[in-house]
């Protein structure tokens, strides 16, 4: 990966962190891609590739050393006006297996960055060095291409789409997925809850064919935005799913009256995007009392309607959903609460998601067995001998040990007089009116937002300042009598 980033650097095309994670990302899948194909042409005697002949990675990718490799201004002349608009346009129909429809989807909005054709030549053959079709070899990239999602934290915007692998990992061990769930996410952005989750069933695979072939079936993820698509689904082939169900969609974009139609999940793994505000196209989606401007909550609606019953969730919110009582988020919260078993609630530290954004954010677990009857918080500190979390300092798995040890022998705890944790009854979380802004940090830190998230924030409290305020002077109007004019 330094090979080609130093490549890279000298290529006019190329503009920024997000750009190179781009340009490596279609490279790296077709060289993926067609090691697959060589597998299932083995295994399937009437196997047909979607990609036509000339364009495979083998076909024009490869340097036999013979002075034949395209290069220069006929490589760029290929890749631009021959690969990208024909892998553009490939025809796919309902009865096309996914395993094809992605590599469709996978270039629908990828670009060629390079305008050195003699340096894409250089990028390509460093890519071919690695043996795909080799399980060790492919498993060690696999380690090397989640340090490489881990650079889209620091890439500008791209940083949404990565949550820190403490993060999925500690969420998928307290969930415990089992071979032959379904597990979904929404919002998949690069795949790192599915991937969790995938590591967590491989270990349960053992030497069944049955097994493996439920396995491969196992996850589903929607994602908005091509270059987190495309570093999903190559993620997901990294890691044996051969037809990996990835859409390339906005998981808000279906009415919920079929989305009460669709399939449901056993487990929900999810850090919705949030601080974005959609568009009242996608608002109308959902049922008036429910419609909010804020992406996670609409997503906290598509996740309870499609929780199997007695199935699992775990998704990473925002403070503004714990804290907020307008009527969307008030109303979403009183229908977790009623209908589903919200059990616990984890405060996380400041930073986790720096330097994407400083905004600090919470997981929910519950399930759909009951309704809520009381509700644990807990509040993660941040580790000794840290301020903020940071890249070269990001957050661990060792990090969340005492959460583990109180996860499983839960009790009260109160730190210099404040609860650190604490069990909340519904009849509580009632009279609070639904800020379930509880057990977090009891003393102010300076925390410097960036100005965007800042404003969110304000907007956040603003908004539940109003509704407060609202509540009060009707309360104080029914008092005195009904109507003003009286």
């Amino acid at each position: 990966m330094k090979r080609i980033q130093n490549i890279m650097r000298n290529d006019a095309g190329i503009n920024g962190d997000a750009q190179r994670i781009e340009q490596i990302v279609w490279v790296l899948f077709l060289k993926i891609y067609d090691a697959k194909e060589e597998m299932w042409e083995l295994y399937y005697d009437d196997y047909k590739s979607i990609i036509p002949a000339g364009l495979k990675w083998r076909d024009w990718a490869v340097d036999k050393k013979d002075g034949e490799a395209l290069t220069g201004d006929n490589l760029l002349d290929f890749v631009n006006n021959n690969l990208f608009p024909t892998l553009k346009e490939l025809e796919i129909d309902e009865k096309t297996p996914m395993s094809q429809v992605i590599v469709k989807q996978a270039f629908e909005d990828a670009n060629n960055y390079q305008k050195d054709g003699i340096l894409l030549r250089q990028v390509v053959n460093v890519i071919d060095e690695i043996d795909f079709t080799e399980n060790e070899e492919r498993h060690e990239f696999g380690t090397i291409y989640e340090s490489f999602l881990k650079d889209l934290q620091s890439a500008g915007n791209a940083g949404e789409f990565y949550t820190p692998r403490a993060v999925t990992d500690f969420m998928v061990e307290v969930i415990k997925p089992v071979l032959g769930e379904k597990i979904g996410d929404f919002a998949c952005g690069t795949g790192g809850f599915l991937i969790s989750a995938l590591s967590t069933l491989e270990k349960q695979i053992g030497n069944s064919l049955e097994n493996k072939e439920i396995y491969n079936n196992s996850v589903y993820g929607i994602e908005k935005k091509a270059l987190p698509h495309m570093l999903c689904v190559t993620n997901m082939l990294l890691h044996d799913i051969d037809d990996p169900d990835i859409i390339h969609g906005n998981g808000l974009e279906t009415d919920y009256k079929d989305l009460r139609k669709m399939g449901k999940f056993d487990v929900i793994l999810m850090n919705p995007p949030y601080g974005g505000s959609e568009k009242d196209s996608v608002k109308v989606n959902f049922p008036t009392e429910f419609r909010s401007s804020e992406t996670a909550d609409l997503f906290m609606n598509v996740i309870m309607y499609r929780l199997k019953k007695n199935g699992r969730c775990g998704v990473i919110i925002p403070d503004g959903f714990l804290f907020g009582i307008d009527n969307a988020k008030t109303n979403i919260k009183k229908k977790l609460f009623n209908e589903f078993n919200l059990h616990t609630v984890i405060r996380l530290p400041h930073s986790v998601f720096a330097p994407y954004t400083s905004i600090t954010t919470n997981i929910l677990f519950f399930d759909n067995t009951k309704p809520t009857e009381e509700t644990w918080f807990y509040r993660v500190d941040m580790p000794e001998g840290y301020k903020n979390f940071s890249k070269t300092r990001p957050m661990k798995l060792e990090h969340f040990e005492s959460t583990m040890a109180w996860w499983e022998n839960r009790e009260e705890i109160e730190v210099d007089g404040f609860p650190k944790a604490k069990r909340y009854t519904i009849a509580e979380i009632e009279d609070l009116k639904y800020n379930i802004d509880l057990c977090g940090i009891p003393y102010e830190e300076e925390v410097i937002l960036d100005p965007l998230d800042l404003i969110h924030l304000y907007q956040e409290k603003r908004a539940s300042l109003n509704t407060e305020i609202d509540y009060v002077l009707e309360e104080i109007a029914s008092m005195l009598g009904g109507n003003k004019d009286e």
